[in-house]
């Protein structure tokens, strides 16, 4: 098949911009798979090429630089979208939009501007140190029974029953009282919430998420509720409003019970994976810090 130089319309011209400025802004995935060096030998990459048939590795040349199979290839699998041949002409045409303005902007020397200069070094650095982590840090692997043993702390630390709670939370006691009053003249939980709480969930009316409690409570199983608005959730029944602020630190807490049912504990299998997850995490977060500890030793650092 003979590959014919590409004769660009004004109109084939605009849609390639809007392709681009679509596609290929900065940090999106398509521009992010454009720029990420090749783990492929250096022939996949786009580079300078001799006029003629495009090799079979090629998809686009753009005045004698190759676009690669490989890269488009990238920028369709960064892209998150079902591959479909529409999709994969619109990528190419933003890889060749790409190109040309790579190649105007080296025409005119802007690799020497002091902030592409400034950028390409931020990039450097970023790649650097993204690299030294992938060698450094080495979480402990999470095993099954890791997960297993997070799964029954949980349910350890459940009650009979589950509470779906609204709080409203005031930083003064005068405040709190105005909001019990209006409560007690009918005045809607969830208006007065977004009002007057400072606590969170408040744009939504005070509604938090449900919980459970084994009780008697006990200090430091909670689930991380400071333990006294733990206590005065547990008296109330359902529907049941704080007859008086619940002081905790220097805020004042109103509560609500929404709903109360039976504790609904989900099979391990439902949610082990969940659990793996947040247990590698963990593991992550904890080999990173020591990683950082270690380096803190033999570092003289100062701050202001």
């Amino acid at each position: 098949m003979k590959h014919r130089p590409i004769a660009v319309t004004v109109r084939q011209a605009a849609l390639l911009v809007m392709l681009a400025a679509a596609g290929l802004a900065v940090g999106t995935p398509i521009a992010q798979a454009a720029n990420k060096p090749s783990t492929k030998p250096s022939a996949e990459k786009a580079v300078e090429a001799a006029p003629g048939p495009l090799p079979a590795n090629a998809v686009a040349r753009v005045n004698n630089v190759l676009i690669t199979q490989a890269q488009l290839d990238d920028a369709v699998r960064a892209s998150n979208a079902p591959d479909t041949p529409v999709l994969r002409a619109s990528i190419k045409n933003q890889l060749i939009a790409r190109e040309l303005f790579r190649q105007a902007a080296e025409k005119q020397h802007y690799e020497s501007r002091p902030q592409v200069v400034a950028a390409v070094e931020q990039a450097k650095s970023a790649a650097m140190t993204v690299a030294y982590l992938r060698d450094q840090v080495r979480p402990a692997p999470v095993t099954d029974a890791d997960v297993k043993a997070k799964y029954d702390a949980i349910v350890a630390t459940l009650g009979e029953f589950e509470y779906k709670p609204s709080a409203i939370a005031v930083k003064d006691a005068d405040t709190a009282q105005t909001v019990l009053t209006q409560l007690k003249k009918g005045t809607d939980f969830a208006q007065l919430a977004k009002q007057y709480s400072q606590g969170p969930g408040a744009a939504q009316g005070g509604v938090l998420n449900w919980i459970s409690f084994r009780t008697p409570i006990q200090p430091g199983n909670t689930q991380n509720w400071p333990q006294p608005l733990a206590e005065a959730l547990v008296k109330l029944p359902q529907g049941g409003v704080s007859s008086a602020p619940v002081q905790v630190g220097d805020a004042f807490w109103i509560l609500r019970v929404d709903e109360k049912r039976a504790t609904q504990i989900p099979q391990y299998d439902q949610i082990k994976d969940t659990l793996r997850k947040q247990l590698e995490q963990v593991a992550l977060q904890k080999a990173t810090a020591q990683v950082v500890v270690d380096l803190m030793k033999n570092a003289k650092i100062q701050q202001q």
